[in-house]
């Protein structure tokens, strides 16, 4: 499992303690979670849940320009992968420019402008689910989540092969860092856990798996890392690295897991 550090530039994260408001607390954070044993950074510049402000790509780009920069150079010390997590192609488009290395493709690779751009650059994609290209939208997931998550993931792909975007490249994200941003977390919470605990059948598409593991410290949230553990990913989004590492090795030695 390769873990990938959350930074935000958004000041309306939830996660406060990930906010990077300057160039120098972004290295700063992302040189603590490279030592707390990430393989990669991933920085967003504008929020996802519902208590977010929607942004234009100006003011998107002002929250990252400086720091994405700055933790390319880190990430390149450190071979690192570095990502952007935006749905605007032009902010993916200027962040590649200053050295990101890795899409994190908010809006699901749907916007013809994000998909051109991919097949301009030869650099790996995370293609989460999502509906439509607005990040907020809940009302795919009526009825059985992983029907439409894997309904969906069948038309992205197709989208992805007809301008030639090859599948070694793409990395599936389920979407659940990000949605449904509207419900109340009970909602949420069962959601997720049905998701999780069937993760197989995303795996059938026979692509790596990146999840967005939960932050918050409740019986829930850690009983969701740990039906995420339990399943086996190939990526770990996450805030916490010595969090997900001490369940990882808590779990290993449960089961009996080789190192």
């Amino acid at each position: 499992m390769k873990l990938h550090g959350v930074l935000n530039a958004s000041p309306d994260s939830l996660a406060d303690f990930s906010i990077v408001n300057t160039p120098d607390e972004a290295v700063q954070r992302g040189e603590l979670l490279l030592s707390q044993g990430c393989v990669g950074l991933d920085i967003g510049g504008a929020g996802s849940t519902q208590f977010a402000e929607r942004v234009d790509v100006e003011t998107e780009w002002a929250r990252l320009d400086g720091k994405v920069q700055a933790l390319a150079e880190l990430c390149a010390t450190h071979s690192a992968t570095l990502s952007v997590d935006t749905w605007q192609p032009e902010v993916m488009r200027r962040a590649v420019e200053a050295g990101a290395t890795m899409f994190n493709a908010a809006d699901g690779m749907q916007h013809p402008d994000m998909l051109q751009l991919a097949t301009n650059v030869d650099l790996p994609i995370v293609l989460p689910f999502v509906a439509g290209v607005d990040p907020k939208a809940s009302q795919y997931v009526k009825g059985d989540p992983l029907e439409a998550i894997s309904d969906y993931f069948k038309s992205a792909l197709v989208r992805c092969d007809q301008v030639e975007i090859s599948r070694d490249r793409l990395i599936l994200d389920p979407g659940t860092g990000f949605g449904p941003a509207d419900w109340e977390w009970e909602d949420r919470y069962l959601y997720q856990k049905h998701i999780y605990s069937n993760l197989e059948q995303l795996k059938s598409f026979g692509l790596p798996i990146y999840v967005s593991l939960p932050w918050k410290e409740t019986d829930q949230h850690d009983e969701l890392m740990e039906i995420v553990l339990r399943s086996g990913i190939d990526y770990g989004r996450c805030h916490q690295p010595l969090r997900v590492l001490q369940t990882h090795k808590r779990l290993a030695g449960e089961l009996g897991w080789r190192a």
